[in-house]
């Protein structure tokens, strides 16, 4: 085998042994030369310069720095930068794939937890749980045993507000349920809609029919505020709007004024400011059931982010392409 290319950490250095756990960090360095104690938070600091030089491969993560033409320029043998996390929109820059650098990211394996918190969260609003438990911590009683109508998972209908990575796979995860799910997105046409497994309706009507709806649209100057009081009065009542995408895809004011008609829940991973002000009534709204911002990589998942880079690590070191490469222009949508 060829010798293995130096490669560096541009990370914040103590997420290193969580992404990077001993055997994660093990079968990465049987691909490339990579030391885990020096981790570069600042590209311009003088004591990386020598090791930024040598640098064939950037091990990237939460908290990485731009890469810029100035560090380009500073690291004249880069052929790849692998992202142990989602989005490279923070520090990558166009400059990277104009000098031909390979650019991937581990956002499929972040997607997974994202879309399994959805899942769950689906699944008990259909059931009603999270208000259920809201009433019995109020009242200090239960009904006890009996039939409650308007509740259940038997055909009903769930709008999926994006085929992203992570709507996607929302999309298989809910193949084996007897739920109608449906799918609205402007880059899906029928044909990617047919082999996806669901109907593609406009936004409008997907609002209107659906029981559960569910956002994973990405954050761009389009679909800021996407979620506003014209499309939460479209809603049916007892409708339930999940967010797990990006806050600012929700108009919060329009959400919280629904909220307090008691006519629909809210289920909420981000939030627009995050965190959320001590102040916000989405805390204490009975209809509002926030987290704070879970659903992605955590704990023991984030060796999974590690370990996708590790093995388009050993690609690289094959002679392969990435397989998680990331399109410049399919920037503009993506998450």
């Amino acid at each position: 085998m060829s010798q293995r290319p130096q490669a560096l950490f541009a990370l914040d250095a103590e997420n290193v042994p969580q992404v990077f756990p001993p055997e994660v960090l093990a079968r990465l360095q049987k691909s490339v030369d990579i030391d885990p104690d020096l981790v570069v938070r600042d590209f311009t600091d003088p004591r990386v310069l020598g090791a930024l030089a040598r640098t064939e491969v950037l091990v990237t993560g939460w908290g990485c720095p731009r890469i810029d033409e100035t560090v380009l320029d500073a690291a004249p043998r880069l052929r790849a930068v692998l992202h142990s996390a989602g989005s490279v929109k923070s520090f990558a820059t166009h400059a990277l794939w104009e000098r031909g650098i390979a650019v991937s990211s581990a956002a499929a394996a972040n997607a997974l937890p994202v879309a399994e918190y959805t899942l769950a969260m689906i699944l008990l609003a259909g059931k009603d749980v999270l208000a259920a438990r809201d009433r019995m911590r109020t009242e200090r009683t239960s009904a006890g045993w009996g039939v409650i109508p308007g509740i259940g998972n038997y055909r009903r209908r769930v709008g999926v507000i994006g085929a992203s990575r992570i709507g996607s796979r929302i999309l298989e995860l809910l193949r084996p349920f007897d739920l109608r799910p449906v799918l609205t997105d402007p880059y899906v046409d029928e044909r990617r809609a047919a082999a996806l497994g669901v109907p593609l309706l406009p936004l409008d009507e997907l609002l209107r029919t659906s029981g559960i709806v569910t956002v994973h649209a990405p954050e761009t100057p389009e679909t800021h505020h996407m979620i506003g009081r014209r499309e939460l009065a479209l809603m049916p009542d007892g409708a339930v709007l999940i967010n797990t995408a990006r806050g600012a895809l929700v108009d919060h004011d329009a959400l919280v004024a629904e909220l307090r008609t008691g006519r629909r829940t809210a289920i909420l991973d981000v939030t627009d400011p995050e965190p959320l002000p001590a102040d916000s009534p989405l805390y204490d709204l009975p209809g509002a059931f926030v987290t704070p911002h879970l659903a992605g990589s955590q704990g023991n998942e984030l060796a999974r982010l590690g370990m996708t880079v590790a093995d388009e690590a050993a690609r690289l070191y094959a002679g392969e392409s990435p397989a998680h490469a990331i399109d410049p222009a399919s920037l503009g949508h993506l998450a």
